[in-house]
């Protein structure tokens, strides 16, 4: 019996940096006393969204790997608790490239290796393909201490490929950092389709899915450098974490800060996956043909 226990986080960002790592933080040292092993931040916690509207000096957000103020500071963190968290960081890589990246940073506080986002969604206020280069990692899984994990971010969740590409390379779990929320150009509730693409991929890689979203509406302020923009969105929360079956286990409302966690058989979840046969009964040769 391999058991391992994992952690969503969920809260509100702030326009102070400083303080929305030390919330982070705060959160996950709750979640590990808790007993959490693998705990999972959301999508870009360091600041607010700002994708939402268009500035040539966010550019300057992007920092190297090592320069990463989030990526250091739970370096640290996950050292100190013996715990497991992949981080989101906007980064600047090699070629003068800026991406949407994780970090996935194992239990003695060692980066064990950057994914970067595959999927970059470009809508209005949603704007990320100013900001990301294309991820040019594939998809990955990484062992960590506790468990093989696949870490998509955010858009990367409406697409099959990404969870069964993970599952492929071996993942146990597969783990969304978000930020999503309201939709003021669609007006439509995205939330519960949101939440069935990605109990859907539990279903079909029959492997836990953990989505990690923030809360709270952040507007932004008409300027120069934005064209005068006013918009605002809310992001909806409802974080969650799934069974291999893809039933929701474990889950947290629109408007609240907290965690969430759940424990799994890791030996029962590969049984049951041997059980189905799914992987096995996989025909790769075909799903090329028109």
């Amino acid at each position: 019996m391999r058991e391992v226990k994992i952690a969503a986080i969920q809260m509100s960002c702030s326009r102070d940096v400083k303080e929305n790592i030390e919330k982070a933080a705060k959160l996950i040292r709750a979640a590990a006393e808790a007993g959490a092993q693998i705990i999972l931040p959301s999508e870009l916690f360091e600041r607010q969204y700002f994708c939402q509207e268009r500035r040539y000096d966010y550019y300057d957000y992007a920092k190297p790997l090592s320069e990463n103020d989030a990526v250091q500071s739970m370096k640290a963190l996950a050292k100190e608790l013996g715990v497991v968290i992949p981080v989101s960081f906007y980064e600047a890589g090699e070629g003068r490239q800026l991406f949407n990246s994780v970090a996935v940073i194992d239990a003695d506080g060692e980066v064990l290796g950057i994914y970067r986002k595959t999927h970059i969604p470009d809508d209005h206020y949603y704007q990320e393909k100013f900001y990301f280069t294309p991820g040019n990692t594939g998809f990955k899984a990484f062992k960590t201490r506790y468990a093989t994990i696949g870490v998509g971010i955010c858009w990367d969740q409406w697409f099959p490929e990404t969870a069964r590409g993970m599952a492929l390379k071996g993942a146990e779990i597969l783990f969304y950092p978000t930020a999503i929320g309201s939709e003021p150009i669609l007006e439509c509730d995205s939330m519960p389709h949101w939440r069935r693409c990605m109990t859907g991929h539990a279903a079909c890689n029959l492997m836990p899915v953990v989505a990690a979203n923030r809360i709270g509406t952040e507007e932004v302020v008409p300027c120069a450098e934005n064209g005068n923009q006013s918009s605002a969105l809310t992001f909806y929360g409802s974080s969650f974490i799934t069974d291999a079956t893809g039933e929701v286990v474990e889950q947290m409302d629109r408007v609240s800060e907290g965690f969430i966690l759940h424990s799994f058989d890791l030996d029962e979840l590969e049984s049951e996956r041997k059980s189905w046969g799914l992987f096995r009964d996989r025909r790769p040769e075909m799903y090329g043909e028109n």
